[in-house]
């Protein structure tokens, strides 16, 4: 049974691989701790013991011993090899998923995450039910992410143009911090995401009400659960305040200056493009850095957003 503790130097165990990994960490650090006090005993007594002094006569210098040789050749390498195997064993169960893992798909951009389930919903946090292996297919949209989730002790590169996989199981339910662990750019620190680990049954049951939230909530506040979710709140703000896009607060029905030199009045049609194809119309004084949703948000959910920014009232 694994224990879903925490230790000194590593966070509560969330997965089936944290303990092997604490394990290799913990032999790992330990024989380096040993042989540093054994190392930093050993020099300070041979300095005092051979300092130069009034009196003292050097005695005959030996400069080959067989026996001493053959030690510190075989020992060194006997640990190093259990070192590595300690490691290699863990990383083999962790590079191999079970055959009928579930399967998320998993879209790193900047600065989000987004989690694609089975039926196709689609959701900014990753939900997972306990005690079932869960295989994660991923890829970039613009540069290379890192996924990571410190509990379960995974870490691994989604890389653009190509795709990485990485599997565990946890063991207990819970929320577990997700971070983007290799630099993407100006907001590289808010890219943060949760797993949300639930039991077998309410996992279920999650899966199915979040997958109606269209049909069950009035078309505003699915936008604004929308904006949430699927990565708007990264770079346009709610209230005003200047980020990497303009802000939606009181956008609709104004005209937009755009880098071209033209103006474009910001209604549904515009926001609908800016939404499947943000090239095409780039706001004066804003990098042209949005991915397209073409293909990635059904025209229900793109039809909810511009209800959304419809009731964000205001100077933008």
């Amino acid at each position: 049974m694994i224990v879903p503790v925490a230790t000194v130097w590593l966070p509560q165990r969330g997965s089936t691989f944290a303990q092997d990994v604490d394990f290799s960490w913990d032999l790992v650090f330990w024989t380096s701790a040993f042989f540093f006090a054994l190392i930093t005993f050993l020099l300070l007594w041979f300095v005092l013991r051979y300092r130069e002094r009034p009196g003292y006569v050097a005695g005959s210098a030996t400069d080959h011993h067989t026996g001493l040789e053959i030690f510190w050749s075989v020992v060194p390498t006997l640990i190093v090899v259990g070192l590595f195997w300690s490691g290699y064993r863990t990383y083999l169960d962790m590079a191999t998923p079970p055959a009928g893992a579930y399967e998320v798909q998993v879209t790193g951009q900047k600065w989000n995450w987004l989690f694609s389930y089975p039926n196709g919903y689609v959701d900014g946090q990753l939900h997972v039910p306990e005690d079932t292996p869960v295989r994660l297919v991923m890829t970039s949209q613009d540069v290379i992410h890192a996924f990571f989730v410190p509990a379960f002790r995974i870490k691994r590169d989604v890389i653009p143009g190509r795709y990485s996989q990485v599997w565990f199981e946890a063991i207990d339910p819970g929320t577990y911090d997700v971070f983007c662990a290799e630099y993407c750019g100006t907001s590289h620190s808010a890219m943060l995401t949760k797993v949300v680990v639930h039991e077998r049954a309410d996992f279920d049951r999650w899966l199915a009400e979040a997958s109606d939230f269209l049909s069950r909530m009035p078309p505003a506040e699915a936008g604004a659960l929308l904006y949430a979710q699927r990565g708007c709140k990264q770079c346009h703000s709610v209230d005003g305040a200047s980020g990497i896009g303009p802000t939606f607060r009181g956008i609709y029905g104004h005209d937009q200056r755009l880098a071209s030199g033209a103006s474009a009045r910001v209604d549904e049609n515009y926001i609908r493009e800016s939404i499947l194809a943000p090239q095409a119309k780039v706001a004066l004084g804003y990098e042209p850095v949005m991915p397209a949703y073409q293909g990635r948000l059904r025209d229900e959910e793109i039809g909810a957003i511009v209800e959304y920014i419809k009731t964000l009232e205001g100077t933008p």
